[in-house]
């Protein structure tokens, strides 16, 4: 147990902050694992243990759309990126963002951003 604890308290030593929550959208369970780093922040958000995708997005000094690139996965699939790319421009960080649900209609993924974003705003120090 008192390893666990330490591992906690040097994670946030070096100032890494772990939120976790979750939420039924539509008729699916999704859960959202949020990392926050020093200047930048890890989403995970899927229904079952995977990391099938990762994209990262960031501000660019030169234009005011964030840039966003595929690291793993089917490059086609811009699930990930296009999330990463609109959390960007709001937190204003560099984000991570691994997309791991076969539903990514438009509307699904509206309400997928709806949720990170009510979790951000009752708890702005997770993000």
């Amino acid at each position: 147990m008192e390893e666990g604890k330490e591992g906690k308290e040097e994670a946030v030593a070096a100032g890494i902050v772990l939120h976790d929550f979750s939420g039924r959208l539509g008729e699916q369970r999704v859960h959202f694992h949020a990392m926050r780093l020093r200047d930048s922040l890890f989403l995970w958000v899927g229904a079952a243990p995977a990391l099938a995708s990762l994209a990262v997005a960031m501000c660019s000094p030169r234009d005011g759309v964030p840039v966003s690139t595929s690291l793993l996965g089917d490059p086609s699939d811009t699930a990930s990126a296009c999330l990463a790319q609109r959390l960007a421009r709001k937190t204003k960080k560099q984000i991570f963002v691994s997309y791991n649900l076969q539903n990514t209609d438009s509307n699904f993924t509206l309400l997928i951003e709806n949720r990170i974003k009510e979790e951000m705003t009752a708890f702005p120090e997770k993000f």
